[in-house]
């Protein structure tokens, strides 16, 4: 089944109040943010979504799939999911390589390319300060590694076309082409954040409060120049942070660049 865009139709707020967004629609290769303070229902909404919710949550919203009701069998059965999820608290407990693992997720899904761990490796490297060998053993990846192996995993192998992200901002890795990454390979991309980095790079984003969906801002050309500055900022403190981690000093004339 391909999935071109997900609906979400609007439920009620904690107050038991209809919420102001009504509906709301994310097409293929868009990034969409969702903002608002702690405790206002970011996590909720990424939850109904990842449980394609049928008014049958708290919020009593409800999820469609290419403007229909999804089967029972992509809510229930969870081989036939559609939808990967990403966070900041992600790490691999599993005692194999970087490679074993690679190749056995691309085995379980049906794919059998020349040369995918070294593909998906490249562009995890892209994305981390810590380079990544395949040879390395998932366990002692770092927090920042392993984001970066599982976003480059979930672009090229995962047959997920919607990926939802909650809170990545800490996790040590270039967000900006994290995002960028997933969007180019055709990816629904929803990312739920406190950082204007990544809620300036989206296309719109949701404005949530009290539970509900209160509003939708498009992201404006001006804003989207904002982030490429501070992604600047924040690239530089990616390489002030392995500086340090590499036992390296830091002086004033590293504090000296171009926004």
């Amino acid at each position: 089944m391909d999935i071109n865009e997900i609906t979400i139709i609007g439920g009620y707020n904690k107050f038991g109040e209809p919420e102001a967004v009504r509906e709301l629609t994310v097409k293929k290769g868009e990034i969409f943010g969702v903002v608002g303070p702690t405790g206002s229902g970011k996590s909720n909404l990424i939850s109904d979504i990842e449980q394609l919710a049928q008014r049958d949550t708290l919020s009593r919203r409800k999820i469609l799939i290419n403007g229909e009701v999804p089967p029972v069998d992509m809510r229930r059965d969870p081989r036939k999911r559609r939808i990967a999820q990403l966070s900041q608290n992600m790490n691999f407990l599993a005692d194999m390589t970087v490679e074993e693992f690679l190749l056995m997720h691309a085995k379980s899904r049906g794919i059998e390319k020349e040369g995918i761990v070294d593909e998906i490796i490249n562009l995890a490297n892209k994305l981390t300060g810590e380079p990544i060998k395949k040879e390395y053993n998932l366990t002692i990846l770092s927090g920042g590694q392993s984001r970066s192996l599982m976003v480059a995993d979930v672009a090229v192998i995962s047959d997920s076309p919607i990926v939802l992200i909650d809170e990545i901002e800490n996790a040590g890795i270039k967000k900006h082409e994290a995002l960028e990454l997933l969007a180019g390979y055709g990816k629904i991309v929803m990312v739920i954040t406190h950082d204007p980095v990544l809620a300036l790079m989206t296309d719109r984003r949701v404005v949530m409060k009290n539970g509900g969906m209160t509003e939708i801002i498009e992201t404006t050309e001006e804003e989207k120049e904002v982030s490429k500055k501070l992604n600047n900022i924040d690239n530089w403190m990616l390489l002030m942070r392995e500086k340090i981690r590499h036992g390296g000093r830091l002086a004033l004339e590293d504090i000296e660049f171009t926004v």
